[in-house]
């Protein structure tokens, strides 16, 4: 059965606009958060479609983005995962 997740309002404009940015530390960040929350979830086909898709357009696999996004949060303790902007974490 597919299921809308309750963060779905929250996380399409965000996976969009992945879509369209380079992978700095936040775009990273970003995408491992989003590939994390929906994975093995029974529903938002297109999200996960889409995540698909920045990790290609990224020339990265799961595993290369979460060795990156290790490094980044060891370099940076204070970044808050799901700040709402990028300057929030700077």
């Amino acid at each position: 059965m597919q299921q809308t997740h309750p963060q779905y309002g929250k996380d399409r404009p965000a996976l969009s606009e992945l879509l369209q940015s380079e992978p700095d530390d936040y775009h990273l960040c970003e995408l491992a958060r989003l590939l994390i929350r929906y994975e093995g979830f029974p529903g938002a086909d297109d999200i996960k479609r889409d995540l698909a898709i920045v990790l290609r357009n990224w020339k990265l696999t799961k595993e290369l983005l979460f060795e990156r996004t290790r490094e980044i949060h060891h370099q940076r303790p204070v970044y808050r995962p799901g700040s709402s902007t990028q300057e929030d974490w700077l």
